[in-house]
């Protein structure tokens, strides 16, 4: 089907992710399928006159798409990923830190999960983000990993789809002339490949050798970032003082939205 998928939940974080995916799909031409996990034992009754209420009230913003519904019960991300699979999803896209009055609120706990159950990219956003704001600057990061540069095809067609400027940050993780010259390397091939597609971009190296995280972040909050993406596994090797992978640290301190590519993706990402 080639859809979008929407984890949903009620939350304030859910109902904006809602909001985005529309703007994404119509763009794309795109349907939506939003995906209701519920609890063992939940009424559905109220849960479908809820949703349908809520759609309804976005049904004059679809332009020549749909959006239908879902609900399913189990493990929220694995519902979502299994969803994203019968669609032949695109896309899954989850809000974050909301607060729901359904007392269901499983999107911000289970995103991390999401991202490394997911057969296709995830788009994390959190509720307090600046929706308002056209989606101009995208931050592509980008270590000395082979993987890292599987992320490009898809950060590209996203660039495409809204007229955004890739920033290529080159990380230095290290004083290593090898490592140093591999970062170095494949900032110039995905230099190439957005030229050759005609992707706006601009490219600053930065040391990140206590941190990638922290450095990623400090670079996207001074160019006011509107969506940083990533991989799920990323330079594994680097000491970090913070506990938990890139991307747990990227999902729990970033306050910009996260797209989130498993290695294995870049054959869905072009």
């Amino acid at each position: 089907m080639n859809n979008i998928i929407v984890g949903f939940d009620f939350s304030a974080g859910s109902a904006y992710a809602v909001d985005l995916t529309i703007d994404i799909a119509n763009r794309w031409q795109s349907d939506i399928r939003l995906v209701y996990v519920k609890k063992d034992g939940e009424d559905e009754e109220p849960v479908r006159e809820e949703i349908e209420r809520r759609n309804a009230g976005v049904a004059h913003l679809l332009k020549g798409i749909k959006l239908e519904y879902v609900i399913r019960e189990g493990k929220v991300y694995e519902e979502l990923a299994a969803q994203a699979l019968e669609d032949e999803a695109l896309m899954i896209v989850v809000g974050t830190h909301g607060m729901s009055g359904f007392e269901t609120n499983w999107i911000g706990k289970n995103t991390y999960r999401t991202i490394t159950n997911s057969p296709v990219p995830v788009l994390s956003i959190r509720e307090d983000f600046d929706f308002h704001k056209a989606l101009e600057t995208i931050i592509v990061p980008l270590d000395s990993t082979t993987e890292t540069r599987q992320k490009v095809p898809f950060a590209a067609r996203m660039a495409k789809t809204f007229g955004s400027t890739i920033h290529l940050l080159g990380l230095y993780t290290s004083d290593s002339k090898d490592i140093r010259g591999l970062v170095n390397g494949y900032v110039d091939q995905v230099e190439k490949y957005l030229e050759k597609y005609e992707v706006k971009h601009v490219t600053e190296f930065v040391e990140a050798k206590k941190n990638l995280t922290v450095t990623t972040l400090e670079y996207a909050d001074k160019v006011n970032a509107d969506l940083i993406v990533i991989m799920t596994e990323q330079e594994k090797a680097l000491t970090s003082w913070l506990i938990g992978t890139y991307a747990q640290q990227m999902l729990t301190l970033s306050k910009h939205p996260i797209l989130s590519i498993r290695p294995e993706e870049i054959s869905q990402a072009r």
